[in-house]
């Protein structure tokens, strides 16, 4: 798999994008000047954190097995954290957390041809060591707040990328969930939910008991609150 490694750049997704010649690619960077989150949002991605994206490229993926890129990304993510000393766990679907807080966010961008992904970008924002907004502090921690040190930027890339390479199960992903059988908070447009987590199924739903009735809720409708 093809390395590229910037400086600054404005989103590391959309470089993969405006970038992409059929090779499977991981692009990193220490900056982005228009970082993207999920549904539309704006990603803070100011230097000292680590912005990575992987591209990959498929032939007969069926679309109904797109939670095993998600699955990948976030072990990865997972297995670099732990690395460098931290217990990091898992929030349904997408983000990492460590002690409550989040320290990386994910952005996946499918291509689709017919009912099959034909390419996927997976984006990942890790805060490593920079300085979070005093409206962040409360929900969000990077590597260096949990250690009380500075972290080596270019150790947590190389680390990531490595476990980047490799392929994971949904079990892996399980591993790093603490909250199945416990009570959560189901957010949605019209308010919060609360809710028994019971698991998530091999496509990505989360399988919970809401009201006393068994349901399967799919990522795109609801997020989590723990």
């Amino acid at each position: 798999m093809r390395i590229i490694e910037l400086n600054e750049v404005d989103s590391t997704n959309e470089y993969l994008k405006r970038n992409d010649d059929g090779e499977d690619t991981i692009v990193t960077a220490l900056r982005q000047t228009a970082g993207k989150g999920t549904k539309g949002r704006s990603f803070i991605s100011d230097e000292g954190g680590l912005y990575v994206s992987v591209m990959r490229h498929y032939e007969n993926f069926c679309n109904t097995q797109a939670f095993r890129i998600m699955i990948n990304a976030c072990v990865a993510v997972c297995k670099t954290i732990e690395f460098f000393g931290m217990k990091p766990v898992i929030r349904w679907a997408n983000d990492v957390l460590v002690c409550g807080k989040k320290i990386c966010g994910t952005l996946i961008e499918n291509t689709f041809s017919g009912s099959f992904i034909s390419r996927s970008i997976v984006g990942m924002g890790i805060n490593v060591n920079n300085v979070l907004p005093p409206e962040l502090k409360e929900i969000a921690t990077s590597v260096s707040g949990q250690t009380g040190r500075a972290v080596d930027v270019d150790a947590v890339k190389r680390t990531l990328i490595k476990n980047l390479k490799r392929s994971y199960t949904l079990a892996d992903y399980k591993s790093y969930i603490n909250w199945l059988g416990k009570e959560i908070t189901l957010k949605t447009d019209k308010g919060e939910q609360p809710a028994l987590a019971v698991d998530v199924d091999a496509d990505g739903s989360l399988i919970c008991v809401v009201a006393g009735s068994l349901k399967k809720i799919s990522s795109a409708e609801v997020s989590l609150r723990l």
